[in-house]
């Protein structure tokens, strides 16, 4: 989809479509959707006196206005948007408007659209923000992965090709300009996190997520590191080489690096992602039922990657490292089995009690390594629990962390980019769980607060480093479309994790 501005009259703007909107409770619309009203004769304000168009959230009302109706009026239809109660509209808001219109204008097979700029009326909102959230929320609820379907064509399933922002004053073009720029950068991160997530696993294994963390490096100009099997023998990093033994992949450890402040090189902060290309569960094997959403165990893994591909492009004043250590689960003949004891990359023993229990492993490895290079804030990023769902739903990921400014830090990038995380404790009770009577600890502390004893557990190899563990096993995928969300993989994460370094860069 080509985004763009233009300088003009909404209504004598030549397109298959314009959007514009509506506050919950206006009787009289104003601004450049009072000048459209005007222009169709009134016919806005009448379908809002019959109770047609009421301006709530979520509303779209498509109106065609052919030439021989409207001789004068350059738009061939015109959606009004609802944008809800005016005291809770934000660039949230925003985005989700943006995604649900263009979803509606391909069901209606538009492929030119214009919209005026939302949000920056009667709302107040800066314009560079405001052009920034109808982008990214474009790009977003437009994304399709659809490189499978072989039937597949532009007649039978219409794309959005052109949306135009139409400003009427040309000072606010530069700061719409830099907007959309802004907005596609993010969402095309996320867009790519979302490719890798929704990969067959046949298709994407281990060596895949380096091919394509390779081809993001080597486009924004940052280095990588791709260690193979002996090298992470090397090292010692016998939990991630555990879980990595049942499968006939072989495994990749990636390490992509952003000098972003060369001169100052304690100016950092580690990514660090789970990079399960396929988990069966290994011994312990999964049931059948749900087992093929498994191939996006990755999602962390894509997140990281996907952040760096933005972070390479606006260029923070910070050094940021990514790193995945990618590799299957599978229950070979070489496979780890449940009571298994490993050695971790620090020299801590872990019991293996259920080989299900295994992003954690590889997590542990991860963190020593960045660690060793001498890492003082860490942000991982896992699929790690079904137990967030179960004690958060599907409208939050969890959060923990042993640093309450970074935590903080993360949250409020999360905020800006509407992604939403709920911290979690990290209580003494709890990590009792994960006691071992044969090791330092055990890979799980069994059913009651999963989600929290799986967090205690890759703390441990964090230690007093500043660090924050994003657990987004339920908003990973998602099964309808929802704001900025369509069917299959979100790439949640990865928007908040370019707004921290953003944040942190100054």
């Amino acid at each position: 989809m080509d985004i763009s501005v233009a300088n003009g009259n909404v209504a004598e703007h030549r397109t298959d479509a314009l959007i514009v909107n509506l506050f919950q409770g206006v009787t009289s619309p104003g601004g450049a959707t009072g000048a459209v009203d005007h222009s169709l004769g009134g016919l806005i304000s009448h379908l809002i006196s019959e109770g047609e168009i009421k301006g709530k959230a979520g509303e779209l009302t498509l109106i065609h206005t052919p030439d021989t109706a409207y001789r004068n009026f350059g738009p061939s239809r015109v959606l009004i948007a609802g944008l809800g109660e005016a005291g809770v509209f934000d660039l949230a808001s925003i985005r989700a408007l943006s995604a649900e219109v263009v979803r509606r204008l391909e069901r209606s097979g538009v492929r030119r659209a214009a919209t005026i700029l939302h949000g920056a009326g009667v709302a107040g909102l800066e314009p560079t923000a405001c052009a920034e959230a109808i982008a990214e929320g474009a790009v977003l609820g437009g994304y399709r992965f659809d490189k499978y379907k072989t039937t597949s064509n532009e007649d039978a399933d219409p794309r959005l090709q052109k949306l135009e922002i139409v400003e009427g004053d040309v000072a606010k073009i530069g700061a719409i300009k830099t907007g959309i720029r802004r907005g596609v950068t993010f969402a095309g991160a996320a867009c790519l996190a979302r490719d890798m997530v929704n990969e067959p696993a046949n298709m994407f294994p281990p060596s895949r997520m380096a091919a394509v963390a390779t081809d993001v490096a080597s486009n924004g100009g940052m280095k990588i590191k791709v260690f193979e099997k002996d090298e992470v023998q090397a090292m010692g990093m016998g939990a991630y080489l555990g879980v990595a033994a049942g499968s006939a992949q072989p495994l990749k450890f990636i390490h992509i690096t952003y000098d972003g402040d060369p001169a100052n090189a304690d100016n950092h902060i580690w990514f660090l992602g789970k990079g399960v290309t396929f988990d069966s569960g290994g011994i312990s094997i999964k049931p059948a039922d749900g087992m093929g959403d498994m191939k996006g165990d990755m999602g962390g893994g894509a997140a990281v990657i996907g952040a760096m591909q933005a972070i390479a492009s606006f260029k923070p004043k910070i050094n940021v490292h990514a790193v995945v250590a990618a590799t299957e689960n599978m229950p070979g003949g070489a496979a780890q089995r449940p009571g298994d004891v490993v050695r971790a990359m620090n020299g801590r023993y872990i019991e293996v009690e259920n080989t299900d229990a295994e992003g954690r492993l590889t997590l542990a490895d991860a963190i020593c390594y960045a660690k060793s290079k001498g890492a003082n804030r860490i942000v991982d990023v896992a699929t790690l629990t079904g137990a967030a769902r179960i004690a958060l739903g599907n409208g939050n990921a969890a959060a923990f962390s042993n640093d309450d400014m970074l935590m903080e830090q993360l949250l409020a990038a999360a905020r800006k980019r509407g992604e939403h995380f709920w911290r979690l404790p990290l209580d003494p009770v709890s990590k009792r769980q994960n006691h071992s009577k044969v090791a330092d600890m055990k890979n799980t502390g069994g059913r009651p607060a999963g989600s929290i004893t799986g967090a205690h557990f890759i703390g441990e190899f964090a230690g007093n480093t500043p660090w924050v563990h994003l657990d987004i096993a339920a908003l990973n995928l998602v099964d309808s479309a929802r704001g900025v969300n369509v069917p299959g993989a979100t790439g949640v994460s990865t928007r908040t994790l370019v707004q921290l370094a953003m944040d942190l860069a100054g």
